[in-house]
């Protein structure tokens, strides 16, 4: 480990790695430094082992579907056996990315960071130097601030579970709280519970699909509760106990694991940033759109950053262009957001894109809304699949999609074929007359629009 560098890159995940490749590709001499292993919460503790969870009880779910249709089977989850197959996928991935940094030129180091100076940084007790830093450090769950919040365990520690908990409460109506919540009950756990703050869980997604999500998930099991406000975690023995404070009056609700689901925020705590001339504020580090901080010499992009969507693809896009503008020693790139899909991957999966009903209302947009329930179409019965729709805001001048909103087996890739449209610029018409293979989840988007 040398002390002085070209550029020190600060976080392992997406928004990182890139940018560390890209400059040691150059020629820079480049070091990246993340307190984990490399690979950052997506590959390691996020979107990919969730999926992998997600793929053995979408087997529950076919079964269930299926039953009384020609399939016959008993299905169980041998939870174990599920994270097993998790890690044949998260246990490779560090020593992969850390590899391949090192083979760029990359000296990948460990250790919790703290600017020291607008050019230095402290590593392990030892003071490293660079000309450039880019900072990609994610983000870490949100501290509640209530009695008890110690005993919450992290989403990185559900993935990490040996054995499946009986009775599972979920603090807050997120992504992560409903996902994990489906995979819990189909998992076998006896009770599972949500407890969300506000009128309705998923707050930012179509609150007509999320109603039918929410239908679908008390069927399933779960106890779904909302205007639900955590006030305390209680450890008795080998119990917790949640006092929750609803608008009936004050209840408990006992389990054997708390799982923090409220949502996260800006990983940048431990920085030291005010050392380094870089301002930030509740949202995260502030960035221009060429991703350069209030420091010239520094950069930030992902989660930390007061920026675009908190999901991964944006991260590795605004890592693109940080990595170009340092190359270029100028802003010669700015961060242009096309249209962001976005998927809960509970079952059925909720997707987004585009601008909501009320977005569009609130922009004086003139649309038409196209809004049905699809379980009688072909590809819910098909699949057996009781809770399908979609909602698509079309303009009516233009004829151009403003938003897709979608629920149902499928919606992970319908939602990307929207976003392509969108992107291009596509009409309604233009869309109805494709010929998309059929019968395919693809060919019913013609008549969404």
């Amino acid at each position: 480990m040398s002390g002085s560098y070209d550029l020190i890159v600060i976080g392992g995940g997406t928004g990182g790695n890139g940018v560390a490749r890209m400059a040691a590709n150059a020629g820079w001499k480049v070091a990246s430094i993340d307190c984990e292993p490399h690979g950052g919460t997506c590959a390691l503790r996020g979107c990919d082992p969730k999926k992998m969870l997600i793929a053995v009880t979408e087997g529950v779910e076919w079964a269930a579907n299926m039953k009384g249709k020609g399939l016959e089977a008993v299905t169980s989850v041998d939870w174990p056996g599920m994270m097993a197959f998790k890690r044949t996928f998260t246990d490779a991935m560090p020593s992969r990315i850390e590899s391949g940094l090192e083979k760029a030129g990359v000296d990948v180091l460990h250790g919790e960071v703290r600017f020291t100076g607008t050019d230095s940084i402290e590593l392990n007790g030892e003071t490293l130097r660079a000309k450039h830093f880019h900072i990609a450090t994610g983000a870490r769950p949100m501290t509640l601030d209530i009695p008890g919040e110690e005993h919450l365990a992290t989403s990185t520690e559900f993935l990490e579970l040996p054995e499946r908990p009986n009775r599972i409460v979920f603090v807050g109506g997120g992504f992560i709280a409903m996902e994990f919540a489906h995979v819990a009950k189909r998992a076998g756990a006896s009770e599972v519970t949500v407890l969300e703050m506000m009128d309705r869980p998923l707050g930012p997604f179509d609150p007509d699909l999320v109603a039918m999500l929410v239908q679908a998930t008390e069927e399933l099991g779960v106890d779904l509760r909302t205007q639900a406000k955590v006030l305390s975690v209680e450890k008795r023995g080998s119990e917790y106990v949640v006092t929750v404070q609803r608008p009936s009056g004050t209840d408990t609700v006992t389990c054997d694991l708390v799982v923090h689901g409220t949502g996260r925020v800006p990983n940048i705590d431990g920085l030291n940033l005010e050392a380094a001339g870089v301002e930030y504020g509740r949202r995260g580090i502030k960035i221009t759109a060429a991703m350069r901080t209030t420091n010239p010499a520094i950069f930030a992009a992902g989660d930390c950053a007061d920026s675009g969507l908190n999901l991964t693809p944006v991260s590795a896009l605004e890592g693109r262009v940080a990595g170009k503008n340092l190359l270029a020693g100028k802003d010669a790139r700015e961060v242009n957001y096309p249209p962001i899909p976005s998927v809960v991957f509970t079952l059925p999966m909720v997707a987004t894109v585009g601008l909501s009903e009320a977005a569009a209302r609130e922009q004086g947009l003139k649309f038409e809304t196209h809004f049905e329930k699809t379980d009688d179409w072909y590809s819910s019965l098909r699949v057996g699949a009781k809770w399908t729709g979609f909602k698509v805001l079309v303009e009516q001048d233009s004829g151009k999609i403003l938003g897709a909103h979608l629920i149902g087996p499928g919606a992970e890739e319908q939602i990307n074929l929207f976003a392509m449209a969108m992107g291009s610029g596509q009409t309604a018409n233009q869309i109805k007359a494709m010929i998309f293979a059929y019968p395919s989840y693809a060919s019913d988007i013609g008549s969404m629009v």
